[in-house]
């Protein structure tokens, strides 16, 4: 499989790297596939321009499953000849076992399980117990003037945690988060379309949509046997119910229902990027073909999705992971 046009490429956030408009996650990817296809799909994957990676350390609160995707990962750079520059990682940081863990700790064992020293970017997990943020702002912005990576974002912050950091670390000379990763998909968009977060997002602020394909129920597989994310506002069963519409919708275009989950996130002005996981090269060259979609018909996708929009009055814009509205 060769692709004849490179992925093109967003900044994540006024202050954020350039990055591709797909990038791969980890979280029971490179763990369902064999040594060999790893290397395949993660060298197909770069020569494509899609050379974002989102990994990692799945061994924190709730994420506490011992798994070594990241390592998994790390192997299958090696294994597919490529140099540390050849790609953009974007690791994370866990706020589960924060201060007692620290993050100069986290990220040590974090890159040396995938075999580098240095991430571009990292993510800054969700808490269900709001955290000192004037500490988590000042020891992030330590392992960037240690070159540990570059730029930093948040996972499923409230947006006003998120104005909060980025005017103490204005105040303080600190290096301020630069993106959000939110749930945003098809179903799920009241957080990040909502007023709170679009305010940040005028003032530059990045945006990177995870959980787009709802673990895959919005490709199409209505029953995961895997682990997939939380469902803030338990709308889970009616985003299955729903699924005929977005064939409908897919219909409409010619293209298949995960090109239209993820074209359609690529129309918020705010989004940078997308996350998918990919095990197998078809799905990969599928995920791509969805930027073909959002070229033509870019335009079109809100209106056309408007009506599976399932999460809006359930969960509260203003909120951290998207809980019920009051």
């Amino acid at each position: 499989m060769e692709f004849s046009v490179r992925v093109p490429r967003r900044r994540l956030g006024a202050d954020g790297p350039e990055v591709p408009l797909l990038a791969l996650g980890s979280w029971n990817t490179w763990d369902r596939m064999e040594r060999e296809a790893a290397a395949e799909l993660v060298r197909l994957a770069v020569d494509g321009g899609a050379d974002m990676f989102d990994v990692a350390h799945y061994d924190f609160g709730p994420h506490a499953e011992n798994a070594v995707t990241d390592v998994l990962f790390g192997q299958a750079v090696r294994d597919a000849g490529l140099a540390r520059e050849d790609y953009l990682l974007c690791g994370k940081l866990w706020l589960w076992e924060y201060p007692a863990l620290s993050f100069a700790e986290q990220i040590k064992v974090s890159l040396g399980r995938i075999g580098t020293d240095r991430a571009d970017t990292v993510v800054v997990g969700d808490f269900m117990e709001r955290p000192d943020l004037r500490a988590v702002v000042a020891d992030v912005s330590e392992l960037v003037r240690a070159g540990r990576f570059a730029s930093w974002g948040v996972n499923n912050w409230s947006a006003g945690d998120v104005l909060f950091a980025r005017r103490f670390a204005a105040a303080e000379g600190l290096v301020p988060p630069s993106f959000a990763q939110l749930k945003y998909s098809l179903a799920r968009r009241s957080v990040p379309e909502g007023a709170p977060y679009r305010r940040l997002f005028e003032d530059g602020l990045g945006l990177q949509a995870s959980d787009v394909l709802e673990g895959g129920i919005l490709a199409g597989r209505l029953d995961p046997q895997r682990k997939i994310g939380q469902d803030p506002g338990g709308i889970r069963d009616r985003i299955r119910a729903a699924f005929p519409q977005v064939q409908q919708v897919a219909e409409r275009f010619g293209a298949t229902p995960a090109q239209v989950a993820i074209a359609y996130c690529l129309t918020h002005p705010a989004v940078a990027n997308v996350l998918v996981g990919v095990s197998r090269k078809a799905q990969l060259e599928d995920d791509l073909a969805a930027l073909d979609l959002l070229a033509r018909h870019g335009d079109e996708l809100p209106e056309a999705a408007a009506g599976l929009w399932l999460d809006e009055g359930v969960v509260d814009p203003a909120a951290s992971w998207g809980t019920d509205a009051p």
